[in-house]
């Protein structure tokens, strides 16, 4: 059994897309991440930058006991391996994906991340008008990048459908719940398209679609006490006593 600790965001959801793909089965774990449970020390052991999503495999195939993965690049390509579907292993194509997923998890995710983060922000820390430029012009400019190489292949990776097209796949449709568009962009919407028909796809962006409106409310005090703890994070300080 696989078990996903998670929150339905685009880096979530490229989990659940994956796994619903393959039909295998999986548990999900909340982790309220607007709460803060990401900081709790039993998660931190198998995520220790504080982020989710992150997987524990109780049957690797080792047969070594339980393996705990971070990184939601990381994860799928250890699900996908494992399975023997959405990873091709020889050389060539093994590499092909592994390049997009590394393009995905340092570009598109964290820019269009941060563009979300900037906008929200409006002018409570001053002008935010240049970041905000900043951001959404690197977001216009990685879409063209996917709409390029999409221009002359069906998917991202060449002609058959993987991890590379499934990572990428939940932050566009972040775009465009957000009221975005990137409709300039001919190759990627017919891709976009294409994938949003998928079921697996679509099962995969409903995963634990209700988790949020399961909490409860929280007061001001404690809205407060989130705020510091979310935000403007800083190194957390090492345990005494460690190897020095």
């Amino acid at each position: 059994m696989l078990d996903l600790h998670y929150w339905p965001t685009p880096n979530g959801q490229k989990v659940t897309i994956l796994l619903e793909e393959l039909d295998v089965p999986y548990r999900l774990v909340p982790v309220a991440i607007g709460r803060g449970e990401q900081f709790a020390d039993a998660f931190l052991r198998i995520s220790p930058n504080n982020r989710m999503p992150a997987l524990v495999d109780h049957a690797p195939p080792d047969g070594a006991g339980p393996i705990s993965v971070f990184e939601s690049g990381a994860i799928m390509m250890y699900v996908a391996e494992k399975e023997g579907r959405f990873f091709p292993q020889d050389l060539r194509s093994r590499w092909e994906v592994t390049q997009w997923v590394m393009w995905q998890m340092a570009n598109q995710g964290p820019k269009t991340g941060e563009a979300g983060h900037f906008k929200r922000l409006g002018d409570r820390e001053g002008d935010q008008s240049y970041a905000v430029r900043r951001f959404e012009d690197e977001v216009h400019r990685l879409c063209g990048v996917l709409n390029n190489r999409l221009f002359d292949r069906r998917y991202v990776a060449g002609d058959a459908y993987t991890i590379a097209d499934m990572i990428a796949y939940p932050w566009l449709a972040a775009i465009e719940r957000k009221g975005s568009s990137f409709d300039e962009f001919q190759y990627l919407q017919r891709w976009y398209r294409e994938l949003g028909d998928r079921p697996g796809v679509q099962r995969g962006m409903e995963a634990g679609k209700d988790l949020s409106e399961q909490l409860p409310a929280i007061s001001d005090e404690e809205k407060e006490r989130l705020g510091k703890l979310l935000y403007n994070q800083r190194a957390r300080p090492a345990p005494e006593g460690g190897l020095a």
